[in-house]
């Protein structure tokens, strides 16, 4: 069973869900949930534009009670991605609001009713019913839609209740984005399936996470840096359980300051659309600045060079990181030819992460097979610790780094700064002191900002 603490009608709680002004209890959200079930009939897959509101948390809990694949869009998309969702996935409606974009498929909208209850009882779906098809960033062509069953989201839940002694207990906080798996399935389904509430701010501001009372805060990395900067701010969470970072990798001087104000190791950890969390720091376990933990309950993991061998586990040599494990995707939908190359015959999944492993079993993501990976002078460097190094400079806000084609070097590294430093060689140098010669950038470029996606990730494609 996918929600069973909602289904409980004894849970002890006020207030299950408190999103955009709307309180649920769990029975009362449980009702509003129902009441979609008979308006589903029928269908098979509808889309929801998942704005963080009552209404999406209404139409994904009632579409899951249906047994009806829901595909979440992102409410900031343009009618091309709109457009290419829809066709992809095969969705036959609208479940709740619609865009009122011009350009946008028509397709029958399903209306949801915040306030209406039913009560009937509906049979459990099949646990490998397709609960979601999630479409990825889309940063090498057309998003793909990633198959997420009831059984994966069921196991990835509960190995990281078992990572973070997650209990009916705690209060999650986060305001996060309810299209992707951090906000959605983390920050939504986990609550409602262990039983403990959610606040979600709206916006992930310093102030609104201060003001929030919880006990394990989610957040991206942008988040916490924001939060490093309001002193104040930060230490208003200093009571929490558990502060939990992802996405996107969070600067060690981000990890070190969130340390120090709130008395908070942050808990990193690793995921993808593909494969829910599959590696994480554990609530009763070290924390490495810079290293996102150790693999989940039921999960396997490896690194791969380039022949295909097995890398050593011995915290320096890097490769690709393949997982494998019951939280993991049941494909690309409709993509055999895309599931044929990210997945091995015996069952691994290959993420295009460039990682490494410590001989107790932590993982460092070094960054983007496609992206990270910087070919320099005959070495293999990854671009997260030449970020890293430049990251430690007191003056430098953010950092990206990328690789350029160079007739002598292959490639060269390149690295665009946000901060107050003019001087570039000064930051070379810094970076020479801190990492191998050969690490060095050759190039500075200073910039006011660098391009994000919807979740704070850097897309080093827009600085190719």
């Amino acid at each position: 069973m996918l929600l069973p603490s909602l289904l409980d009608q004894g849970v002890d709680t006020d207030s299950a869900v408190t999103i955009d002004g709307t309180s649920f209890t769990a029975p009362a959200l449980l009702g509003a949930a129902n009441a979609v079930v008979p308006r589903l009939h029928g269908a098979h897959t509808v889309a929801v534009l998942a704005a963080p509101t009552a209404h999406t948390v209404v139409a994904i809990v009632g579409a899951l009670r249906a047994g009806v694949t829901v595909v979440p869009v992102p409410p900031d998309s343009g009618p091309v991605e709109i457009n290419h969702i829809l066709n992809d996935s095969q969705a036959q409606a609208w479940l709740g609001p619609s865009p009122t974009l011009d350009g946008v498929k028509p397709l029958p909208v399903v209306p949801v009713r915040v306030h209406a209850r039913d009560w009937h009882q509906h049979l459990e779906p099949h646990p490998d019913t397709p609960a979601f098809i999630m479409y990825t960033s889309g940063t090498t062509g057309l998003p793909k839609g990633a198959v997420l069953t009831r059984r994966a989201i069921a196991a990835g839940l509960d190995a990281l209740a078992d990572a973070w002694d997650w209990t009916a207990r705690d209060i999650v906080v986060h305001g996060l984005p309810l299209f992707h798996v951090h906000g959605l399935i983390l920050g939504l389904l986990g609550p409602l399936r262990f039983g403990s509430s959610l606040i979600h701010t709206g916006k992930p501001t310093p102030q609104a996470y201060a003001e929030a009372p919880g006990s394990l805060y989610f957040g991206v990395p942008t988040v916490w840096a924001r939060l490093a900067k309001e002193p104040d701010y930060a230490r208003a969470i200093a009571d929490a359980r558990l502060l939990v970072s992802g996405s996107a990798s969070l600067p060690e001087t981000v990890f070190e300051k969130i340390a120090e104000l709130t008395g908070h190791e942050i808990v990193e950890r690793y995921g993808m659309t593909e494969t829910l969390i599959t590696v994480s720091a554990r609530a009763d376990g070290p924390r490495k600045p810079g290293w996102v933990g150790v693999a989940l309950r039921g999960v396997e993991t490896r690194i791969v060079d380039d022949n295909g061998c097995v890398v050593p586990h011995d915290g320096n040599s890097i490769g690709v990181l393949h997982v494998r494990g019951p939280m993991v995707s049941s494909g690309y939908f409709r993509r055999p030819d895309a599931n044929a190359e990210a997945f091995t015959a015996d069952g691994w999944f290959i993420t295009g992460d460039i990682a490494m492993i410590d001989p107790q079993g932590c993982h460092r993501i070094v960054g983007r097979a496609s992206t990270d990976l910087i070919m320099t002078g005959g070495y293999k460097v990854g671009a997260g610790e030449v970020e890293n190094a430049l990251l430690s400079h007191p003056a430098v806000v953010e950092a990206a780094v990328v690789g350029k084609a160079d007739h002598d070097l292959g490639e060269r590294i390149v690295a665009y700064v946000v901060g107050s430093v003019a001087d570039p060689d000064e930051l070379i140098t810094w970076v020479s002191d801190r990492v191998s010669h050969h690490k060095r950038p050759r190039e500075i470029h200073f910039v006011e900002s660098l391009p994000r996606n919807a979740m704070g990730k850097i897309q080093k494609t827009m600085l190719q």
